[in-house]
């Protein structure tokens, strides 16, 4: 056993080093002949040098543990030169070339490390990465840091003369940007891969002497300056920094510079400059600078609180508009009204485009100041309705198609700031309905698409009525279309009337819940009556009640009296002519019933009148005043005194002497600029009752899916089922809730009253 492992120690080889020692003597000799190489690449002498030998005897010294005297001694040379001869040269030039001496030395110094690093490289690859110490390079320059450009005096100096030259340039001299540029790359480089030197040396200092040098700008320029020639000016000044910084400064100091100019110029005076009077943001608005509003923008966008500082002001003043707006009615119809608030929107969508970039911020400002006050007037909803009316009529001069379009689209932003949508849903039926049964739609096309824009708006259950009333037209036309063929067939005599008959679903129109009372003349009544049976008949179980508020006649007429030709222009007036006159004259119903007495009479008192037609007090009225106090053109009627008023006991006769060079006369029925105020009242009501009803079933359909719910929760979101359609207040939610308790919809659990249970 022994003797197998013997003989396995003979089979194995080892390589041992060299044995080879050097005696201290010649390791002198090597370090001297190695430092008076570095001395002449110091003294650019290095021409003489055999870089390979040096290098060699670098690598032997390393070889033979000898590195730390080799690094030792490198380091004494390097600091004995710099410290005796560089900044000795560097002090004396202070005041006489300065930054081109420092410079000139900091290249020399940089060429003269290259040349030695490549001398040590061995050193640098085994001695230094052994013993974790800075290599040759960095320790040039670590050395070159602490011995020269942070010696006192020359620091000191270095950064007066770079904050001097910036400043001199600030106001317009022309300086050598060269050698700053070369001082700060100097600066990062001596910070070996960190910024540190730089900063603390040159850029806090320049940091806070621009802060001290735009704080005085600032007040100057505010003082001298409009807030455009102001933003103008910092505007300029925040490039002019961020060029500078770019082209002879670091890079990395361009963030923080114009970081300081926006804190300097624009954050601590933003409020300042938004309400500068005679020309801040109010004043840029009244006179329409978009441009200055625009830089404005830009400027203010960068700062925090700038945007917000700017939409305040802005804000301010659009709401002051928009209150104005809608709270002086005494001057303003429904239509002028809404073309003013279109105008204040078409307005700050300009600013929106040309100045803010579509800014959300800004966007969302505007749709919540508009919400806010086109809700404090509760005629708007109605007023709005009026004014779609009035574009969708037949007759709106000089409108094409797109451009009504393009004002329905308008229409619509306002239609979605509306709280009460549903309030306008009740007068667009009333409205729509007008339109329809009296045939003054503009176009089915355009009608349609309004109701289509309401439907993507709102869903289709706040058109379906809408859409309903549509259909019903359609069907009427139909219908007609089988009753003169059935007049045809079974030869039915109306009497010389020409019947026309809608009939309407009562759910989808807004038909008044009591039909107003009217005694139709005999002929008219006839021919419904028969259009009546022919009905019934075919529809068994229906139900037919005329509404003669929504109707209209054509009635033929035939004036006697003798005609009088206008005036000429000599103010001489031509021979009366005689003979009877005939013409068309179209009139709603309640006018129709009232022109009709006169077949029977030539003279009726408004009393008697009133007795004989049984209309309501207030059509009546219309009806009358129409007839006989509206344009000269159409006064079928004349009335005795001539007052403006109607009273019971005022006397009506035929004017006889009506004239127009139209044989169609349509007679125009006095407009209500929107609805009076007990009108108002009523379909205040009327919506009130509709809308409990829309409460407790959100209230119920919510319940039925959460079966338990806490009050506030509950109110919460009802509050936002409905909010599409308008805004329910909690103590009438609350109400709703008592009321569907009672009828054993809900309950209280008996533990906390305000947790409510769905009793199925």
């Amino acid at each position: 056993m022994s003797m197998n492992k013997g003989k396995k120690e003979t089979n194995k080889m080892r390589i041992r080093a060299f044995p080879m020692t050097m005696d201290q003597k010649y390791v002198d000799n090597i370090w001297a002949l190695l430092k008076n190489a570095i001395q002449e690449i110091q003294k650019k002498n290095n021409s003489g040098l055999s870089f390979e030998e040096l290098y060699r005897n670098a690598y032997t010294m390393v070889l033979h543990k000898h590195g730390e005297k080799l690094y030792t001694g490198l380091r004494e040379v390097v600091t004995d030169h710099l410290v005796n001869k560089i900044r000795e040269d560097v002090v004396e030039s202070l005041n006489n070339n300065f930054l081109q001496t420092l410079n000139s030395a900091w290249n020399d110094h940089q060429t003269s490390m290259v040349m030695i690093r490549d001398i040590l490289m061995h050193m640098d690859r085994v001695y230094v990465q052994q013993n974790t110490v800075d290599n040759v390079y960095n320790l040039g320059l670590m050395i070159f840091r602490d011995q020269v450009t942070r010696y006192p005096n020359i620091r000191d100096h270095l950064q007066q003369t770079l904050l001097d030259m910036v400043a001199r340039e600030r106001k317009g001299e022309v300086v050598d940007r060269g050698a700053v540029k070369n001082a700060c790359q100097m600066l990062m480089v001596l910070g070996i891969e960190s910024r540190t030197v730089y900063e603390e040396d040159f850029e806090r200092p320049f940091l806070d002497q621009s802060g001290e040098f735009y704080r005085r700008e600032s007040q100057k320029f505010l003082e001298e300056n409009s807030a455009s020639v102001y933003i103008n000016k910092v505007e300029a000044r925040i490039n002019e920094e961020a060029e500078r910084a770019r082209h002879y400064l670091d890079n990395s100091t361009e963030d923080p510079i114009v970081k300081v100019l926006e804190d300097e110029l624009i954050s601590k005076h933003m409020k300042t400059i938004v309400e500068m009077e005679n020309s801040g943001v109010v004043h840029m608005l009244k006179h329409n600078k978009t441009e200055d509003l625009a830089c404005m923008y830009k400027l203010f966008i960068r700062v925090p609180q700038g945007l917000k500082t700017m939409c305040d002001c802005i804000s301010a003043y659009l709401r002051e508009e928009g209150k104005a707006l809608v709270q002086d009615e005494g001057s303003k119809n429904a239509i002028t009204y809404i073309q003013s608030l279109l105008d204040l929107k078409d307005r700050f969508d300009h600013f929106l485009h040309q100045s803010f970039s579509e800014d959300r911020q800004f966007k969302q400002m505007v749709s919540g100041d508009f919400e806010f006050f086109i809700n404090l007037n509760q005629k708007s909803p109605e007023y709005l309705s009026l004014f779609v009316d009035d574009k969708l009529k037949k007759g709106v001069k000089g409108m094409s198609e797109q451009e009504i379009e393009n004002v329905l689209d308008k229409c619509m932003v306002l239609f979605r700031f509306l709280q009460e949508k549903d309030v306008f849903e009740r007068y667009y039926k009333q409205h729509l309905a007008k339109r329809l049964l009296l045939n003054k739609s503009v176009s089915d096309d355009s009608e349609k698409n309004m109701i289509s824009k309401l439907k993507t708006e709102c869903g289709c259950q706040f058109t379906s009525k809408l859409e309903g009333m549509f259909k019903d037209m359609t069907v009427s036309t139909s219908t007609m279309d089988e009753f003169k063929g059935h007049l045809q067939t079974s030869g039915t005599n109306l009497h010389g009337v020409d019947l026309f008959v809608r009939v309407l679903t009562t759910g989808f129109w807004p038909t008044q819940s009591a039909t107003p009372k009217c005694n139709i003349p005999t002929a008219p009544r006839m021919a419904f009556e028969a259009f009546r049976r022919f009905y019934l008949a075919k529809h068994s179980g229906r139900q037919l009640s005329l509404q003669p508020q929504l109707g209209s006649a054509d009635l033929n007429a035939t004036f006697f009296g003798t005609k009088k030709d206008d005036v000429d222009a000599s103010g001489a007036s031509s021979a009366p002519k005689g003979g009877p006159r005939k013409h068309i004259i179209q009139v709603s119903t309640f006018q129709m019933c009232v022109l009709m007495l006169f077949n029977n009479r030539d003279k009726w008192t408004y009393e008697e009148m009133k007795s004989e037609t049984d209309i309501p007090e207030k059509d009546l009225m219309r009806a009358v005043q129409s007839l006989a106090l509206g344009k000269m053109t159409q006064r079928i009627l004349v009335k005795e005194p001539k007052t403006k008023e109607i009273e019971s006991d005022h006397t009506l006769v035929v004017n006889d002497q009506f004239t127009s060079k139209l044989f169609r006369v349509k007679i125009q029925t006095v407009a209500a600029k929107g609805e009076s105020e007990p009108e108002r009242k009523e379909t205040r009501s009327k919506v009130d009752e509709d809308r409990k009803h829309e409460i407790e079933a959100a209230i119920v359909r919510i319940m039925k899916a959460r079966k338990k719910l806490q009050h506030n929760i509950l109110i919460a979101e009802v509050t936002e089922q409905l909010k599409v359609r308008f805004l329910p207040s909690p103590v009438v939610i609350k109400k709703r809730i008592e009321g569907l308790i009672e009828r054993e919809y809900l309950a209280r659990t008996p533990e906390d009253r305000k947790i409510y249970t769905y009793v199925a």
